[in-house]
């Protein structure tokens, strides 16, 4: 920088090219930050293009000087070998246009040492990093959150490239941003009925493998069908999440679906769960892993037209609607469809049981209190303090049902001591114990109350 007026109490400043023989830690960094700085056409500052070229010419001359055409044969190696297209799909569809840069590590460095100034970074890894399906989504989810633009020259802030591939590498964790035409090295390549929320479906195209090829992380199917899925994908002009038609716009034909080889049980990090963990994890204020866990199956599902955002872990409107789309796509209604997951709607979606959630049939209309089996109406409505016609409605059900011994007088709308005890009862006679007979009515207690 160089002050142009010493007189004058307001400084101006013209900004300067850092010199190139300057050997001080000032010019060091700007040369370095302009080095990977985004080009002009996308924002960049003009400078940065010169010194780009320089930089070029530089390593050009190095190699030449080193080992004569050696360089020159490294780089025919590096590149991708084009070979036939991937399930013989017809090259006549127009090609997606997301160009992607080379293998590169973190942040644009190719031996993980990390321009001065940006935080620090793992070095690039040559293994797997372990993650569960549910981390990879939402890792996926991050970017679509931020709306990360697209770019096969900027790094965002995590050190990833902002082009298609460079998003697959940030959502598996590697250490080093990769090609459509790497990937594979990463994975293990399945079949169209295999395919699980994590995985992803990959398009290479040998006559422009860099501007011709794509790829997009499978975020569960949107129909009972298969015909569409939930994708989750870089392309211009940001991060997005959408429903799409197998395999893709274009190309369909050609894409390959592929399994990260690094893919975790989810035994370490308790995202991943069987058994039901109790229906106290779900409805108005759960705020947990489960709830995501919960959206993620209901999305795998079909139940993904329900979220415009997410799912994540503080239970909404949306994990409502989707828990009851999946409940009356099984053929259930009343209180067997109240929108609240019980061990059997957990059962279905975790196992892979029943029928999915059909994105083109119309919902039936839900079921309100005081025509037919009422819905469950909320864990809020019982417990001591509380007054409210639900309560009443539980204690003659549970008279009607013949576990009314322990009314004195009554039943009535004030909650007491004889609605615990009497809802206890019911819930024993279901063969519960411990938490699930704590004498308060959850959904599961309701429905089987009311059916």
């Amino acid at each position: 920088m160089t002050r142009t007026d010493h007189l004058s109490p307001l400084l101006e400043f013209d900004e300067v090219e850092p010199e190139e023989d300057c050997i001080c830690g000032g010019c060091s960094t700007r040369r370095r930050a302009r080095l990977h700085a985004a080009p002009v056409h996308e924002g960049g500052h003009a400078a940065a293009r010169s010194i780009r070229r320089r930089a070029a010419v530089l390593m050009a001359a190095v190699g030449t000087a080193i080992g004569g055409g050696t360089a020159a044969a490294g780089q025919a190696a590096a590149a991708p070998t084009p070979g036939p297209t991937p399930g013989g799909g017809s090259s006549a569809a127009r090609p997606p246009q997301t160009p992607q840069g080379e293998v590169s590590g973190l942040y644009g460095e190719a031996s993980g040492t990390r321009p001065s100034g940006t935080r620090a970074f793992a070095a690039p890894r040559s293994a797997a990093q372990p993650l569960t399906r549910a981390q990879i989504i939402q890792r996926a989810q991050g970017w679509v959150d931020q709306q990360v633009p697209y770019s096969m020259g900027r790094y965002w802030s995590d050190g990833y490239r902002q082009d298609c591939s460079g998003f697959v590498s940030m959502a598996w964790g590697l250490g080093s941003s990769q090609t459509t035409w790497t990937l594979p090295n990463f994975a293990e390549r399945i079949g169209k009925a295999d395919l699980q929320p994590g995985d992803v479906l990959v398009y290479n195209n040998p006559a422009d493998p860099q501007a011709g090829s794509h790829v997009a992380i499978f975020g569960g199917w949107t129909d009972s069908s298969r015909t569409r899925y939930l994708a989750y994908e870089q392309t211009s002009p940001g991060t997005k999440k959408r429903d799409t038609p197998y395999a893709y716009w274009n190309n369909s034909g050609s894409y390959v679906p592929y399994r990260y080889t690094g893919l975790s049980d989810g035994s370490n990090d308790g995202t991943s769960v069987t058994a039901f963990p109790g229906a106290d994890k779900f409805g108005p204020g759960a705020n947990n892993a489960y709830v995501t866990e919960l959206g993620q199956l209901l999305v795998q599902r079909g139940g993904a037209r329900f979220y415009t955002e997410g799912p994540g872990p503080r239970w909404g409107e949306a994990d409502r609607k989707a828990t009851q789309a999946f409940q009356q796509a099984q053929g259930w209604r009343g209180a067997e469809a109240d929108g609240i997951p019980g061990k059997d709607t957990w059962d279905y979606l975790v196992n892979d049981k029943g029928r999915a959630v059909d994105a083109d049939a119309p919902l039936p209309p839900p079921v309100r209190p005081g025509t037919g089996a009422a819905a469950f109406p909320g864990r809020q409505y019982f417990g001591p303090g509380q007054n409210n016609d639900w309560v009443r409605r539980l204690g003659e059900q549970l008279v009607r049902k013949g576990f009314g011994g322990s009314y004195g007088v009554g039943p009535g709308p004030r909650w007491s001591e004889s609605d615990r005890r009497a809802v206890q009862a019911f819930q024993q006679a279901q063969g519960w114990r411990g938490a699930e007979a704590d004498g308060y009515p959850g959904p599961d207690t309701w429905r089987r109350l009311f059916s």
